[in-house]
């Protein structure tokens, strides 16, 4: 959010309201209602004296009304942009008349009364709606008694209670008495998967911050008693599985109940439940702290706003897309991102506001780089000949650090510490302010080294870095330590050990700043071509986006047809019509004149770096192969998956035994046509959530149920049976489970220590399930066995190797960020989509795909790329030509060439990672690392052992 602010090209409008959208794609006209904010933004140095002179204190939304803030005040200290602002319906001048004590308090004149409501008109050529979603109203669930006690919370609230920043500084306390909670109680769906409030979707998030909220409190507080009340646990995704095993072995109780009414005790503010379990018994329980973790609804906004923009909801209120356009709205040149188009998880959000992006790239390609403007920073200081004047600027984080570290003592300290001119503590280091403050600083103080002490430099350096180069200077002359992660974090127990640990941590960072020197920023050409690998569904959409934007790309499939997964899907629970997608993108693809289709192909191997690669590919039929060089300048990886096939439930002994994707053919083609007599029985989570696979492939159950309404709707009188762990249907797709369920469909659950047992009987298998709520095992004699399998990554060795791409312990390829970065490999300028990535329906693999596109595009159209400055050097003279280096390097970048004929490393710096394997195994210690050198962590290592 702080990069966006800092953005030359991105304008931010705070306070606005869409009133008019005219024109078409690629030249729209949007008038916008700005209300004013009451302070000038240019003007305010957020230093927050108007707040402490304003009388009036009113709920503060941002910690969910949890404790109170000013009628004036910002909305939390990482907003952007970081400017105070009036809150109107409260402030003493605009409603009476009477006060203006803020503006008497204000030294730089930035509280304006007399400004006004503005209409202002902008031309756009594509507009990206991200309007977000809101939590269901806990308050209209009357049995759930939320308006009665203080200490039934919302998940939201409970977010705020526990965070370092928020109302009780991170402790677990209930509100009604801000004592500690010894039991609390989640309860699941609540607002949604029901019809009395109208949600009857899931709202898919909802389990999965559930179980990570309890993590967290039992982070807090380890003896908390936690139970989570649910009926379907959906944590489905990449490594949520894992992370609901984790919260299991944490202690935390899961409960499959869903509990109908909650009584509050006034004199103990105590919350009492009753619940039936699954065996039909009645249990009672009382609870201090009852977290209703709210489904997600649409803005009430979002009619007006889609009437206004010419576009469409769904039936639930969101914006409306399709399966096979879910960026696109019905108005061409208007696209949807996030939470706004139904409830989805944050790493989702990020992949379709990247594919929203390219979707306006293509739109607007022919008018790439006209209204750019490049920022421009100071001309870098030279400080060859300066004496050391080094800064400490040290974070609290809120309380994420400053509630275990002594934040002021370790400022303190490190302003005794050798050439340390500045020292100062922040509560966000992070905030636009702050960041402001370190550049003035740098300036005024003349530092020519700087160390922030604060979170983890993974996702932060990149922010500093580019903070004290807008300061002039060079960014490599900037050393992060990492209070958080490795102090506040880890030692929440030990407040004295933390702070000690800081003061060492920072003492030897300084001590490395002082030895630091400014290092270049290599800048290299990019071969302004794409290659994408895997032909399927993802691949094709990223070649495609990639085309669109004017690109040149080569596009590999190891088979010799188009589609991938795709081929093999017949019909859609939307209603749409696969094949013909299919075909449609086939022929988009094949006779695209920027797209080089290249079947029956496979990597041989890759060299080079990002902007720069060389791959080779061999191509042929029958042993008659080719071999051909491709350079480019970027990678998609969308090599997909499979079907797992087991060795259980008599799969490959029986013709009745089948996977779910071999039904779905057999119907489609008419080689299956269900009977009145007939009974289908589908199990899921065959091999998936098991030792072997110990995920969940997100698909199978809304497969399953797509399936059994497609033998439903071609004779309702074929009895159908789904044996399932968890249901899984999650987003829109739980209509169509309830729609299975209202035609006959019959569901049973099963446990994982008593799964079916499968035998054959004349004409099909004889199923055995032990039903739970009945606690009787159910016989059904089947003509068909449907297998819901695992979905597994495709393996491609070669590629893997020459590659060096990383996997997850599951096999699928491995993003850098989950969240930040969801679609780029650990690689640079290597990009994963679709179901390489991990298991995902058709929409997620399009947006996926889109999004790759998008991430490689910027490359692409940038014309260039910096490579990092902090990398391998070799000193020849040393260099003793072994190519230990060279066998160990992760990422091919070092080569043996010849220097006066003999052997010597060369570092090919764009490809270089400054991991630092190479200098690790250098024999003659001739490779050394920019920021990382012998004599930089010798002094470090001396700096610890000067503990004072």
């Amino acid at each position: 959010m702080v990069e966006a602010g800092r953005s030359p090209n991105i304008k931010i409008i705070t306070n606005a309201e869409i009133k008019e959208v005219s024109g078409i794609a690629g030249n729209f006209f949007v008038k916008i209602l700005c209300s004013p904010r009451y302070v000038d933004a240019a003007k305010c140095t957020s230093c927050g004296v108007c707040a402490q002179y304003c009388p009036v204190t009113i709920p503060d939304s941002h910690n969910q009304n949890l404790s109170l803030r000013k009628a004036i005040d910002i909305q939390y200290t990482q907003a952007v942009p970081s400017s105070y602002s009036v809150n109107p319906d409260y402030c003493l001048f605009l409603n009476r008349k009477e006060c203006k004590q803020c503006t008497r308090a204000c030294q730089t004149g930035a509280i304006n009364f007399d400004q006004k409501a503005e209409v202002a008109e902008y031309h756009v050529g594509s507009i990206i709606m991200a309007a977000g979603f809101k939590e269901c109203d806990a308050g209209s669930i009357e049995s759930y008694s939320y308006k009665d006690s203080p200490n039934i919370v919302t998940g939201l609230e409970f977010e705020r209670i526990s965070s370092a920043s928020g109302p009780y500084m991170g402790k677990i306390l209930r509100p009604s008495d801000l004592k500690k909670p010894q039991k609390i109680a989640f309860i699941q769906c609540a607002g949604s998967r029901t019809q009395i409030s109208g949600k009857s979707y899931c709202s898919s998030v909802c389990c999965k911050y559930a179980v990570k909220d309890a993590i967290v409190a039992l982070e807090h507080e380890p003896n908390l008693d936690i139970t989570i009340f649910f009926m379907d646990m959906r944590l489905y995704g990449k490594g949520f599985e894992t992370f609901y095993e984790r919260a299991r072995k944490s202690s935390v109780t899961f409960v499959r109940s869903r509990v109908s009414e909650i009584k509050h005790d006034k004199d103990t503010e105590d919350l009492a439940i009753e619940y039936i379990k699954e065996d039909g018994t009645l249990h009672h329980d009382t609870f201090n702290l009852i977290v209703l973790p709210m489904g997600l609804e649409p803005h009430k906004e979002n009619y007006s706003l889609a009437k206004t923009a010419g576009i469409k909801l769904n039936t639930h209120g969101f914006f409306q897309t399709g399966l096979f356009n879910p960026l696109n709205t019905i108005r061409e040149g208007i696209y949807v991102a996030g939470g706004c188009k139904g409830p989805m998880p944050l790493p989702d959000s990020v992949m379709q506001a990247s594919g929203a992006a390219v979707c306006a790239s293509e739109l607007l390609q022919k008018s790439r780089g006209t209204l750019i403007s490049e920022k421009a920073f100071a001309e870098e200081i030279s400080i060859d000949r300066e004496d050391l004047r080094i800064g400490v600027f040290v974070c609290n984080c809120g309380k994420n650090i400053s509630g275990v570290v002594d934040v002021v003592d370790v400022k303190k300290y490190a302003e005794t510490l050798p050439d340390v001119v500045v020292s100062t503590d922040n509560v966000y280091s992070c905030s636009e302010d702050t960041q402001a403050l370190i550049k003035e600083t740098v300036i005024n103080e003349k530092l020519n080294r700087v160390v922030v002490a604060a979170c983890t430099p993974r996702t932060h350096e990149p922010l500093f870095q580019a903070t004290i180069r807008e300061a002039g200077l060079n960014k490599c002359l900037f050393e992060m330590v990492n209070i958080r992660d490795q102090c506040s974090w880890v030692h929440a127990y030990e407040k004295e050990e933390a702070t000690q640990k800081a003061k060492d941590l920072i003492r030897m960072a300084v001590a490395k700043a002082g030895l630091i020197q400014p290092l270049a920023e290599p800048v290299i050409d990019i071969i302004p071509k794409g290659l994408v690998i895997g032909g399927g569904l993802a691949g094709m959409t990223a070649a495609l986006s990639l085309a669109e934007q004017g690109f040149e790309c080569y596009l590999i499939e190891k088979t010799s047809v188009l589609g991938g997964n795709l081929r093999h899907i017949h019909y859609t629970l939307e209603g749409e019509d696969p094949k013909s997608y299919l075909n449609e993108l086939v022929d988009k693809v094949r006779n695209h004149n920027l797209i080089n289709v290249i079947t029956e192909s496979e990597v041989e191997s890759v060299n080079g770096f990002v902007g720069n690669f060389s791959t080779l590919i061999s191509t042929g039929v029958n042993n008659d192969t080719n071999s051909k060089k491709l350079e480019h300048g970027i990678i998609i990886l969308a090599t997909g998956a499979t079907a797992y096939e087991p060795d259980e439930y008599l799969y490959g002994k029986s013709e009745n035994v089948l996977l779910q994707h071999v039904l779905e053919e057999r119907i489609a083609y008419g080689q299956y046509i269900p009977d009145k007599e007939d009974s289908v029985v589908m199990i899921q989570c065959v091999g998936s959530r098991d030792d072997k696979h110990p995920y969940c492939s997100s698909i199978c159950c809304s497969m399953a149920i797509k399936n059994a309404l497609k033998i439903k709707e071609i004779n309702p009188a074929t009895n159908v049976y789904i044996l399932y762990r968890d249901m899984r249907p999650y987003g829109f797709h739980e209509d169509f489970y309830k729609d299975a369920r209202d035609k006959g469909v019959v569901f049973i659950r099963y446990d994982i220590k008593h799964k079916p047992d499968v035998t054959e009987i004349d004409g099909g298998v004889c199923v055995t399930v032990r039903d739970p709520i009945i606690n009787k095992d159910v016989i059904i004699e089947a003509k068909i066995l449907a297998l819901s399998t695992a979905i597994i990554p495709g393996e491609n060795k070669k590629l893997e190797k020459t590659l060096s791409v990383t996997k997850s312990a599951d096999g699928f390829l491995l993003e850098s960020h989950v969240q930040l970065k969801p679609v780029d490999s650990y690689v640079d300028g290597i990009y994963i989509c679709g179901m390489s990535q991990f298991p995902k329906p058709i929409d997620e693999s399009i947006f996926q795909a889109k999004a790759a596109a998008s991430q490689a595009s910027i490359l692409l159209a940038r014309g260039y790329v910096k490579t990092e400055p902090i990398v391998s050097s070799c000193d020849t003279d040393k260099c003793i030509g072994c190519g230990i280096c060279e066998y160990f390097c992760p990422y091919n970048a070092i080569k043996m060439i010849r220097i006066n004929k003999k052997r010597k490393a060369e570092i090919v710096v764009a490809a270089c990672k400054g991991c630092g394997v190479c200098s690790s195994y250098c024999p003659a210690r001739a490779i050394s690392m920019g920021k990382f050198t012998d004599e930089q962590i010798l002094a470090q290592i001396k700096a610890f052992g000067d503990k004072i």
